[in-house]
């Protein structure tokens, strides 16, 4: 008698539209690709089906973020839970080690998603209640750590930090996907999070610390990141 093995469960026609939307954003660009073609790629027989479930583009991108932003934030706050000590490296890698992994899931176009959202200016600060928290209290622990870097430099340099791993998580996962070989996966994560914490933590320069000191004290405004 052979073996039953478990069938996984069918994404619902809606949630196979956001995935399926996901992946050809990610491919193509935020403008690349029309809202009728996500219903075909997805297979709905409705070539209206886009605009039944969504209405519009940018309801279609917000249920992407939407989608992956609440996995996201349980993730984190898993890893935050466990954090035993005072330390800027355990501090990011409970925050960014759920981004970084997307890049491991051959069915997660999240990543390169971003980066052509990112270059958008859909509103980030519309997200989640329980992932606005879990960003400011990202910046609170890391505010206790990095008061050797003055305002705006120290908003500035977790914003970058952000940005950077968002960037090298969304190319190892198009390397992957293209067959090439990419740093195994525990050097990936190791030699990401020393760049982070170095793009946190390095003393200012002198040069920096005068071009501030010369410069007007308006906080700079900077996209919120998933």
């Amino acid at each position: 008698m052979s073996e039953q093995r478990p069938h996984s469960i069918a994404p619902s026609p809606k949630q196979q539209l956001v995935l399926t939307a996901e992946r050809l954003y990610a491919l193509h660009g935020l403008d690349g690709v029309p809202l009728r073609h996500i219903g075909v790629a997805a297979g709905m027989a409705n070539k209206s089906a886009v605009q039944y479930h969504f209405g519009t583009r940018e309801n279609l991108i917000q249920a992407i973020l939407v989608n992956r932003i609440d996995g996201l934030t349980l993730r984190r706050e898993l890893l935050e839970a466990r954090l035993s000590g005072d330390d800027v490296r355990q501090i990011v890698e409970a925050h960014q080690l759920p981004l970084i992994e997307l890049a491991e899931d051959e069915d997660c176009y999240y990543l390169p998603f971003l980066e052509h959202l990112l270059r958008k200016s859909h509103p980030m600060d519309d997200l989640t209640a329980s992932h606005r928290e879990s960003r400011r209290n990202y910046y609170a622990r890391l505010d206790a750590f990095l008061g050797h870097i003055p305002q705006p430099v120290r908003d500035m340099r977790i914003h970058q930090a952000s940005a950077v791993c968002v960037h090298i998580s969304a190319d190892r996962h198009r390397m992957r996907m293209q067959g090439m070989t990419v740093a195994p996966y525990a050097l990936h994560v190791s030699q990401l999070l020393d760049l982070l914490v170095g793009i946190l933590t390095t003393q200012p320069s002198a040069e920096t610390l005068a071009t501030l000191e010369s410069s007007p004290q308006e906080p700079p405004a900077f996209r919120e990141f998933p």
